[in-house]
């Protein structure tokens, strides 16, 4: 008996009547795990490339190149891990990317004892081409762990877990990098450990059958993507909001990048408070967006996902000196303002597609990632052929969100119009609907 049939049939007895939350929680310890390996083996080798006193340029080039190889197994295999995740059981899927997570760390572990930069990036890509291959199966097993009225419950668990794990994973890889100077090896055993975990977490997860085992596997993801962007286009906000969703990432990933230069070039700080200050800008981002859902009291008004204030924070960074307190403010206030223009701008796309066209969501994400790739090329012409420093790249930054904001409001007027109705609404006047039934 196979053990994709093997785990169907059990799944036939285990009910939802009967089922505990134990797998739910089995599949949060793992999706933890491993968003917090990831971004420790990431903040790791950025520091450890920071910190070897390479010229400028070689430097510059290996940051450029941690982004892309970080980023890009998610364009090339999220499709795939899409139909792995209905033809496979979600369970199995999960158990084997962990397994092949523990490969991926013994391969880091070697390259970190022998000191082989080239092998480490390879582990890189290797740990992100399992973490694309199991991201579907991970959001795909909520509704087959929960009920239909714990959803919501989920997801906000499985969203704050994975945040928390990208915040303390930024800091403590930047930490082991200081802590293990040139013997790195230790921060090799930590991450294979976690990878050992994070398989025996993965074992809790209930077995589900698979979803549909008669899907056929299409490599033509790219086929698919543009068919999706031609739909979005005949939706002009909608297209915009995917664009801006997509900018999102390209300039949260240029700022990350550019703030682990930051800190050792401008601030002349240590990689450890370097990466307290990215977390800072993790941090701004969720404060914004849970004030952004505040303020919208559940009813997002889209002209809001165009107001931000990121250009002249952005501007600020760029050109004021300030001590490592004052640019963790302003990288704060960054991410807030960062988190405010995403939450309406993510509720566009989700609430604009007609029911069979919400494929469009899914092509979304998938862009997000071209657009955390696409900052990376970015920052390599900004550092390599214009020769631009930190400050710098923060305020071309600002200048691109600036140009983009004009474009908008050229496009879309009334959107201005309605931004300074809702101030309006919200600060001098209050309206206060009157029933005269």
């Amino acid at each position: 008996m196979s053990i994709a049939h093997s785990e169907a049939l059990h799944a036939t007895v285990v009910s939802d009547a009967v089922r505990t939350e134990r797998g739910f929680w089995a599949l949060i310890a793992t999706q933890f795990q491993g968003a917090f390996s990831d971004n420790i083996l990431r903040n790791l080798l950025l520091a450890m490339i920071i910190g070897m006193g390479l010229g400028k340029d070689e430097r510059d080039t290996f940051v450029s190149m941690i982004t892309f190889l970080f980023s890009m197994p998610f364009v090339l295999f999220s499709m795939t891990g899409g139909w792995l995740a209905d033809h496979f059981s979600k369970r199995q899927v999960t158990i084997w990317t962990k397994v092949m997570e523990i490969g991926a760390m013994t391969v880091a572990t070697v390259g970190l004892g022998l000191h082989m930069r080239t092998l480490t990036l390879i582990a890189l890509g290797l740990v992100a081409t399992q973490a694309a291959l199991f991201g579907p199966s991970k959001y795909g097993l909520l509704p087959e762990l929960l009920p239909a009225k714990r959803l919501s419950f989920g997801n906000g668990v499985i969203e704050l877990g994975t945040f928390l794990a990208i915040i303390v994973g930024t800091v403590v890889g930047a930490a082991m990098a200081e802590h293990f100077h040139y013997h790195e090896i230790y921060a090799g055993y930590i991450l294979l450990t976690l990878a050992c975990i994070g398989l025996g977490t993965s074992f809790g997860i209930d077995r589900v059958p698979p979803a549909a085992p008669e899907k056929r596997f299409r490599a033509n993801f790219i086929g698919d993507l543009w068919k999706q962007i031609k739909l979005m286009r005949k939706d002009q906000p909608l297209f915009l909001a995917v664009l801006g969703n997509t900018y999102f990432w390209f300039l949260g990933s240029l700022l990350f990048s550019t703030v682990v230069v930051y800190g050792p070039d401008v601030l002349h700080v240590g990689q450890t408070k370097t990466g307290y200050l990215n977390a800072t800008l993790a941090v701004g981002i969720g404060i914004g967006s849970m004030v952004a859902g505040l303020v919208s009291s559940n009813k997002f008004e889209y002209h809001s996902a165009r107001f931000h204030g990121m250009t002249l924070t952005g501007i600020a960074l760029g050109t004021m000196h300030v001590g490592i307190t004052g640019s963790a403010l302003l990288l704060a206030t960054l991410g807030f303002w960062a988190g405010f223009f995403a939450v309406p701008v993510n509720a566009l796309i989700q609430h604009c597609p007609a029911e069979e066209n919400k494929g469009i969501i899914a092509a979304s994400n998938l862009l997000s990632f071209v657009g955390i790739a696409i900052s990376s090329g970015a920052y390599f012409i900004f550092t390599k052929f214009i020769h631009l420093d930190p400050r710098g790249v923060m305020l071309a930054a600002s200048v691109i969100t600036a140009a983009g904001t004009i474009y908008v409001l050229i496009l879309l007027p009334e959107w201005f119009g309605r931004l300074i109705l809702f101030f309006l609404t919200h600060t001098i006047y209050r309206v206060k609907v009157l029933d005269t039934a």
